[in-house]
């Protein structure tokens, strides 16, 4: 135990003597190095603050503004493509619209394409009609001029035989006092 008190008296004595060595309190430059450390730190957040937020204000500023322009963009983009729906809806109006134009125009030429072969089928019908009855008239007129001939002839021939000069200048006389008859 005393190998212990000499050493704890010892060790106590040590420390005294490194305490006398590093002084304490205001008079420690450890303390003097932090408390200068503390104000200059201080004192460049202070000077370096104002930057900072300014700088941070500016950026937030400049992301409002460019939000703000995505956001104006964005708004200019949807409008644009209403604009572009709308005249896309009204382009198919227009193109239905001209189809059914067109499909009515194409119905009505139809209709009057029918009407005119119609009619021309009825006016080459009727001029065929008109050539049969002037070909029919013609023929009877032909054969009636050769019945009328041929009685001629024959009666010719029959007066002639059977008939006497007489008899003739009295038919003969007859025809010439109803022809002025027969003209009127």
């Amino acid at each position: 135990m005393i190998i212990a008190d000499a050493l704890a008296s010892e060790t106590a004595h040590a420390a005294g003597a490194a305490h006398a060595a590093h002084p304490t309190g205001f008079a420690d430059p450890a303390f003097w190095v932090a408390v200068s450390f503390i104000l200059v730190v201080t004192f460049v957040f202070l000077k370096a603050r104002r930057k900072i937020m300014a700088s941070l204000d500016g950026r937030a500023a400049e992301i409002k503004a460019r939000l703000d322009e995505a956001r104006s963009l964005r708004e200019d983009a949807q409008a644009m493509l209403a604009d572009y729906q709308r005249r896309q809806r009204d382009a198919l109006k227009e193109a239905e619209e001209i189809v059914r134009h067109a499909q009515e125009e194409a119905q009505r030429l139809r209709a009057k394409a029918e009407a005119d072969l119609e009619a021309s089928i009825k006016r080459r019908e009727q001029q065929a009609m008109e050539r049969i009855a002037q070909a029919e008239a013609q023929a009877l007129a032909e054969v009636r001029n050769t019945a009328a001939d041929i009685a001629v002839t024959a009666a010719s021939r029959l007066m002639g035989e059977a008939l006497g000069d007489a008899d003739r200048s009295r038919l003969v006389d007859g025809a010439i006092k109803d022809l002025p008859g027969r003209f009127n």
